[in-house]
């Protein structure tokens, strides 16, 4: 595990995410407030994202216009902004079919285009304030999932409480790199709780820890207060 703190990690998450796209990798995006300045600065860096592939790594159960919905901020902040013949393929959570047939469906298109053990070339996760990571919350069933790549969240641990479509800590974990965006001093507490040095196992974040990839740590000076 490699953790870096950045004067402006969006922008650093930005250069990744554009040499992933160049070398036509398999993406998956992240929803929440946090990505959406460095999915900005990607995009208004001219990249050519036709030879990749983009997926997501949870998706709230509401319609893809829904300004609850990840995939429509993604579209408006990166995807939707790239030149139309540079887009890439993208992969959608289907949320609006409800969480047991929407994580049904995108496991099925996981496991047809990377087969049963994915290694997406680059997973951007964020943390919320209570160490959660994709739509994997403290003490709920889907933390402990093993079997599944794609799991549906009935209830959330946090607002907005409505359910969820998540990958599970299997699938992240198969990745060959995994990159985590934390930034303010609200996610001071949670970095050290999930990548202290005595992380709390009750934190889904603390139980990313790949099997044979890349586990890079990204954080302002604020996150970064909690490790100090």
């Amino acid at each position: 595990m490699e953790i870096r703190v950045e004067e402006n990690p969006a922008a650093v998450v930005a250069d990744m995410l554009v040499e992933a796209a160049e070398r036509g990798s398999h993406i998956v995006l992240t929803g929440g407030s946090t990505p959406k300045l460095a999915y900005e600065l990607a995009a208004g860096k001219g990249a050519n994202w036709s030879g990749s592939t983009v997926w997501f790594s949870d998706e709230r159960c509401v319609p893809p216009e829904s300004g609850l919905s990840n995939f429509r901020m993604a579209t408006d902040a990166l995807l939707g902004r790239i030149m139309r013949d540079q887009r890439p393929a993208v992969m959608r959570m289907q949320g609006e079919l409800g969480p047991d047939a929407g994580a049904a469906a995108y496991e099925a298109d996981v496991r047809e285009q990377l087969g049963g053990s994915p290694r997406w070339d680059l997973v951007l996760l964020g943390l919320g304030p209570d160490a959660h990571c994709a739509s994997l919350f403290p003490g709920k069933p889907e933390v402990e999932e093993r079997q599944r790549l794609v799991t549906g969240v009935e209830l959330a641990g946090m607002e907005p409480q409505v359910p969820r479509i998540s990958l599970t800590l299997p699938a992240i974990n198969g990745a060959r790199k995994v990159v985590f965006l934390i930034t303010g001093k609200d996610k001071a507490k949670a970095v050290a709780r999930a990548f202290g040095d005595a992380p709390d196992p009750v934190s889904p974040a603390a139980r990313v820890r790949l099997s044979a990839g890349e586990l890079v740590i990204l954080l302002d000076e604020a996150a970064a207060g909690g490790l100090k």
